[in-house]
């Protein structure tokens, strides 16, 4: 679960009788360790408790300054099948997934991906694939369906019937309809269009701070001294730069020590050896009110999802050094959008940086695409975490909401693709047509009797 970055949320709550919510009891569990995947989902438990929810959440990452309405339950062990925790609490369930649609959030409230035209968030494609890379679609999403049947469910199952004592559901019966929605770190304008089930709804960005809070009195000052702008270096949470190869390590000091911008760097660590007088280092930097600053030029990430959407939001143009995951396919839209350039991790070289970033700085265009991007995601009717916030109220105030429920949880796969429908539609008439064929033939062919009478009287 942690590699898909599947975060569930479990609403638990009493029995409502008005269509405005007093107050709710909210049990969020996110069983990752990711730290920057985790924001996206404590952004939303805490503007819950900030309208006066009763708001519990179970992470490895407790609050340096505890919100009111906000209690942590602090773990780095956390079982995954949380919608054993809505079926025992017969309380409804909402997924949150920071990673977008995949497979493993589609099938909980059933939005068809038709593999035609829906890429696979694991490869490079777009959504208008010529046919051999629809067959490559095809491949890898069957390649998933086979993973979760083989590999993934028999674990996960297994877990189940040891941690849960019987009677229970089964654990398909469970997944089928124990999730109500589902909320996605995505928006239209920065993936491609695509039909969803009702149970899903985009959120993307809604982590992002729309008024930028204040920065550190030095760090401010350090960006606004910065004539010459600034470039911001991260490569996430998961990895650490610290933790580059030693040639790796010295491409980005020899690269960034020829630059006339300041940088400013997510170093995991007190000493960075041979750190150029232009480099600032820093564990934890505030990414999103960094990227804010009118002197920031440019940002190289991992290009993940949390990232990218950040960096867009913003306007900044990226290069990506994508190394797992959805990163290439980030990146390969970052390329096609013209607001950004990718950097394989296996191809850094100091030649090849200097020259991504000097295409960047050196070319307006990477920053107006980023701009003009800002402006497609910006333009919504309402602000992702309001939205993410009212999807979760209604789920509470309709107990589950199980009229937004598709009927395509109840169909098994033949009904769902209307095999039978074109088993009967197909093979009905190539039986009549093989039968009439059969008696057409039988007619024509005269038998043994009548040609030995022809033989007879000739």
């Amino acid at each position: 679960m942690n590699f898909i970055q599947l975060l569930f949320l479990v609403i638990i709550s009493g029995v409502f009788w008005y269509p405005r919510i007093e107050t709710a009891k909210i049990l969020g569990v996110f069983p990752t360790a990711s730290k920057s995947h985790y924001i996206v989902g404590s952004a939303l438990m805490k503007a819950l408790a900030e309208k006066g929810h009763e708001v519990t959440v179970i992470s490895p990452f407790p609050q340096s300054n505890p919100l009111e309405n906000f209690r942590d339950i602090t773990t780095t062990d956390i079982w995954k099948a949380t919608e054993r925790f809505a079926h025992h609490f017969k309380a409804p369930c909402i997924g949150l997934s920071t990673f977008g649609a995949s497979k493993w959030t589609t099938d909980l409230v059933g939005t068809p991906a038709p593999p035609s035209f829906v890429p696979n968030p694991f490869l490079s494609l777009t959504d208008r694939m010529s046919f051999s890379e629809r067959m490559l679609n095809f491949v890898m999403s069957l390649a998933e369906v086979l993973v979760v049947r083989i590999l993934d469910y028999p674990v996960q199952n297994q877990i189940y019937q040891n941690t849960f004592p019987d009677p229970k559901p089964s654990l398909q019966e469970l997944k089928n309809t124990a999730v109500s929605a589902v909320l996605l770190n995505n928006h239209f304008s920065l993936s491609y269009p695509r039909p969803y089930a009702t149970g899903m709804i985009e959120v993307g960005g809604m982590h992002i701070n729309r008024n930028p809070k204040p920065l550190p009195d030095d760090i401010q000052r350090y960006m606004d001294d910065a004539t010459d702008g600034i470039i911001y270096f991260s490569m996430g949470s998961n990895i650490k730069s610290k933790d580059l190869p030693d040639e790796k390590r010295k491409v980005f000091l020899n690269v960034f020590s020829k630059l006339k911008q300041k940088v400013l760097w997510k170093w995991e660590d007190d000493k960075l050896p041979s750190k150029p007088d232009n480099v600032r280092i820093q564990n934890w930097w505030p990414q999103d009110d960094i990227l804010a600053h009118p002197n920031v030029r440019l940002f190289i990430t991992h290009g993940g999802l949390l990232s990218t959407t950040e960096s867009l939001y913003h306007g900044v143009p990226v290069i990506g050094i994508p190394v797992f995951g959805d990163q290439n396919l980030n990146m390969a839209k970052a390329e096609r959008g013209g607001y950004g350039l990718s950097v394989p991790y296996q191809e850094i070289s100091e030649e090849r940086l200097s020259a991504a970033i000097n295409a960047i700085l050196g070319d307006s265009t990477f920053k107006q695409n980023a701009q003009v991007m800002s402006q497609r995601y910006r333009d919504q009717p309402v602000n992702p975490l309001d939205l993410a916030v009212f999807w979760v109220e209604y789920i509470i105030r309709h107990k589950g909401a199980p009229h937004i429920r598709t009927a395509s949880m109840d169909l098994n796969f033949i009904q769902y693709h209307n095999l039978d429908v074109l088993a009967v539609l197909v093979g009905i008439p190539v039986i009549v047509i093989l039968l009439l064929s059969r008696l057409i033939c039988k007619k024509k062919t005269p038998r043994k009797n009548d040609r030995g009478d022809r033989k007879k009287r000739n």
